[in-house]
């Protein structure tokens, strides 16, 4: 008792994976809110992008976390926004 979800991520050496994941779902959530808002379509993204459709479906898939921090800032970025990461 007393003892966090956390915690229990940290004993079990499984935290940053976690976090990791979390931070990936979101910025998946927050593009595909974006381009719904701005009315653009995954093949309109991979051609904004210069890169296939199959990479965009990659970004916006909140499960694949094999995707590179520079091709999330590119997705945002195409869409007028940015992504910011910071250490707390």
């Amino acid at each position: 008792l007393g003892s966090g979800i956390d915690d229990l991520l940290k004993e079990e050496g499984v935290l940053e994976e976690f976090q990791a994941r979390a931070i990936k779902e979101v910025i998946a959530w927050q593009l595909g809110q974006t381009m719904k808002d701005q009315k653009i379509s995954q093949r309109q993204l991979a051609v904004m992008m210069r890169t296939s459709r199959t990479q965009v479906a990659r970004v916006l898939d909140p499960a694949d976390g094999n995707v590179t921090l520079e091709t999330l800032q590119r997705a945002a970025a195409v869409l007028g926004r940015k992504v910011q990461i910071g250490l707390v």
